[in-house]
């Protein structure tokens, strides 16, 4: 077990080593589109690369996911098999949000350094592809916004 400081430093490791092993100017949050990012999860369990849908106005909100969920066909056929759809997916501080995301599949936890570099293969290729459809695609979804 790890206290509060430890896990907190390994953490920032894990982070400070991916961006160095893998430097790249990530999409993330610059999608123009409010409440609208790509994420990267890891922690002591899991780790998974995320579409997070959290705009403030509900019905934006909505009208983004069903955009989204509107391309699932696409998005999976050609891009993402593995993608899953959640329209109630719960954060940790109980927020619920819309969230499309992939869950990386082999063990990981971020406190074990043997798993880091899958995980970071994981991250590269998902999120690469992630980018790819939402550039494809990002003319439409933001149709909802206008």
């Amino acid at each position: 077990m790890f206290s509060k400081e430890e896990s907190a430093k390994i953490r920032q490791e894990f982070w400070t080593s991916f961006g160095k092993s893998f430097p790249k100017k990530w999409l993330l949050y610059n999608t123009k589109i409010k409440g609208f990012s790509f994420k990267f999860v890891a922690d002591r369990k899991k780790a998974m690369v995320c579409l997070d849908i959290e705009n403030s106005d509900a019905v934006v909100n909505q009208l983004l996911y069903e955009q989204i969920f509107s391309l699932k066909k696409i998005l999976i056929d050609e891009y993402l098999p593995k993608a899953i759809f959640d329209e109630h997916y719960e954060l940790e501080n109980g927020k619920v949000i819309y969230r499309v995301y992939v869950n990386h599949q082999q063990k990981f936890s971020i406190h074990n350094k043997e798993t880091w570099r899958d995980c970071y293969e994981f991250f590269v290729s998902t999120m690469s592809l992630f980018e790819s459809f939402f550039y494809e695609y990002e003319d439409y979804i933001k149709q909802v916004t206008r």
